[in-house]
C-alpha cells in the first residue's frame, strides 16, 4: 500500500543539491527508508533522474556489509559515477558505516553528489549534526503516521471514529497496515518493543541491571502527560520497586529513550515570567501502539492517550511545545488570596506564531469548562487560546475569544490555526 507522505516528502525536495547533508532521522520502523528508497526516488525519476544516477545503499542488508568499511563504501560510490551529472546517493542506517561522518564529509567535495541518510539513533547523528558537519548537515525528523495519514489508507474512511479508537489503541507505524488482524498486530507491537527498541538501548549503551530500565519504561509508560523528574521516579523506585537506583542512572535511562526517538520531553514554560523551569516535566510516546503494548494494553484510559495524541499530532505540524504555567492570585475556599499555579497543557511555537492549548476530553459541565478556561483566560498577550476536545460536538468560538475545537476538526486540519 503507497501512502504518500507530502510533508516529508516536500522537505526533501525543498533540501535537494543545497550542499549539504540530509539526514532523515525517527525511531525504527516509522517510514524513513520508505521514504527514501520509494517515495523520493519515485520523484527524482519524475523530475526526469535517470534511475542509475540513483544509488541506493541500505546498510542493514547482509549482502551490504562488506559497505560498513569507510573505504569499501567509497570505492562503491565512485564504482557507480559514469559521467559528470548529478547523483543522488541514498543510505540507510548510515550509524552502521564505520566513520560515518568522515565518509560523508569526503562525499561533500564532490559538487555533483547530492546526499541523502538515514539514521535511528539521535545521540549518534543529531548530535553529530550540530558538531562534526559543522552546519553542512541537514536534519528531516521523521514520525509514525498521523491520524489523516493512518485515515487515508482505510477503505471506509465514514466511521472515523471507530478509526481513532483503533488508532489511539494501536499507533501509526506503517507495517500495521498490512497485517489482518489486532492480535497479530498487538504481537507485532509487544515483539518489537522488546526485542528492538529495547534491546538497541541495552546493547548501544552497554546496560547491565537491565531490570531497572525495563521497570522505568514502565514507569513512563503509565505516566505520559503527568509531571515527573529524575528525584521523583527514583523515589518511586525505592518505596514501590525496593531499588536503589541513583537519579544520574535514571536520568541516563530517560536519554537514552529519547535518543532512540521513543520518547520526547516537554519541558515547564513560565508564561508570565517568559523562563524555562528545569523540572518536572513531561513525557510523551512517539506511538501509541507501543506504548500501549509495553503495557500490554491494560492502561488505555482516554484522557491521557488523547493529549499524547495532540503532542504528536503538533510535533508532526512542526511545533516545538513547552508545559505552561502560571501564577495567578486567586481566592481559596474560605474567600482569602492566595497564589494559585495554573497549566496549559501546550505552549505551541513556531517560527513567530505561538498557540496555548488545552486537552479536555470531555466539557462535562460549568466546573469543567471553568477548569479548563482558567489559565488561558489569565493569558494576556493576542495568541491564538484552543481547547481541543473530543467527541463529535460543533467547533465554535466562546465569548472569551477562546476556540473549542473538536478533535476530529483538529486531527484532520479542518480549521486552521
Amino acid at each position: 500500500m503507497n501512502i504518500e507522505r507530502p510533508i516529508y516528502l516536500k522537505k526533501l525536495i525543498d533540501r535537494q543539491k543545497n550542499g549539504m547533508i540530509k539526514i532523515i532521522t525517527g525511531m525504527r520502523r516509522c517510514g524513513k527508508s520508505y521514504l527514501l528508497f520509494n517515495l523520493f526516488s519515485d520523484t527524482l525519476q519524475l523530475q526526469g533522474v535517470d534511475e542509475k544516477h540513483i544509488l541506493k545503499i541500505d546498510l542493514e542488508d547482509i549482502y551490504n556489509e562488506h559497505l560498513r568499511e569507510p573505504i569499501e563504501m567509497l570505492k562503491h560510490i565512485e564504482n557507480h559515477i559514469f559521467d559528470e551529472k548529478d547523483y543522488y546517493i541514498l543510505i540507510d542506517e548510515v550509524q552502521l558505516l564505520d566513520r560515518f561522518e568522515e565518509v560523508l564529509n569526503t562525499l561533500l567535495k564532490r559538487p555533483q553528489i547530492d546526499v541523502y541518510v538515514t539514521g535511528s539513533n539521535a545521540r549518534f547523528l543529531s548530535k553529530d549534526v550540530i558538531t562534526t558537519f559543522r552546519g553542512r548537515g541537514d536534519e528531516v525528523r521523521v514520525h509514525p503516521f498521523c491520524f489523516s495519514e493512518y485515515l487515508s489508507a482505510q477503505s471506509d474512511t465514514m466511521y472515523m471514529e471507530r478509526h481513532l479508537s483503533d488508532f489511539m489503541r494501536l499507533g501509526g507505524l506503517p507495517q500495521l497496515l498490512s497485517m489482518q488482524n489486532e492480535q497479530q498486530k498487538r504481537d507485532y507491537l509487544q515483539h518489537l518493543f522488546e526485542n528492538t527498541y529495547i534491546l538497541d538501548i541495552k546493547e548501544r549503551y552497554k546496560i547491565k541491571n537491565d531490570n531497572d530500565l525495563e521497570e522505568l519504561v514502565d514507569v513512563v509508560a503509565s505516566g505520559i502527560g503527568s509531571l515527573t523528574n529524575p528525584h521523583k521516579i527514583a523515589n518511586t523506585f525505592k518505596t514501590v520497586k525496593q531499588s536503589s537506583i541513583a537519579q544520574d542512572t535514571i536520568k541516563n535511562y530517560l536519554e537514552y529513550m529519547q535518543d532512540a526517538f521513543l520518547i520526547e520531553k516537554a519541558v515547564r514554560y513560565d508564561i508570565k515570567g517568559r523562563k524555562y523551569i528545569d523540572t518536572p516535566t513531561k513525557y510523551y510516546f512517539d506511538d501509541l501502539g507501543l506504548r500501549n503494548a509495553r503495557l500490554n494494553f491494560r492502561q488505555t484510559e482516554q484522557t491521557h492517550l488523547m493529549e499524547n495524541l495532540i503532542y504528536n499530532e503538533l510535533r508532526f505540524r512542526g511545533y516545538s511545545i513547552d508545559v505552561g504555567q502560571l501564577n495567578v492570585f486567586g481566592k481559596n475556599s474560605d474567600g482569602k488570596s492566595e497564589r494559585q499555579q495554573l497549566e496549559v497543557d501546550f505552549v505551541c511555537n513556531k517560527g513567530y506564531d505561538r498557540i496555548y492549548i488545552q486537552s479536555a476530553y470531555a466539557l462535562a459541565n460549568d466546573e469543567k469548562r471553568e477548569q479548563e478556561f482558567k489559565s488561558l483566560k489569565h493569558i494576556n498577550d493576542n495568541f491564538q487560546k484552543v481547547v481541543i476536545v473530543g467527541g463529535l460536538q460543533p467547533t465554535y468560538r466562546n465569548d472569551d475569544g477562546i476556540l473549542i475545537l473538536n478533535l476530529f476538526d483538529f486531527l484532520l486540519d479542518k480549521v486552521t490555526l
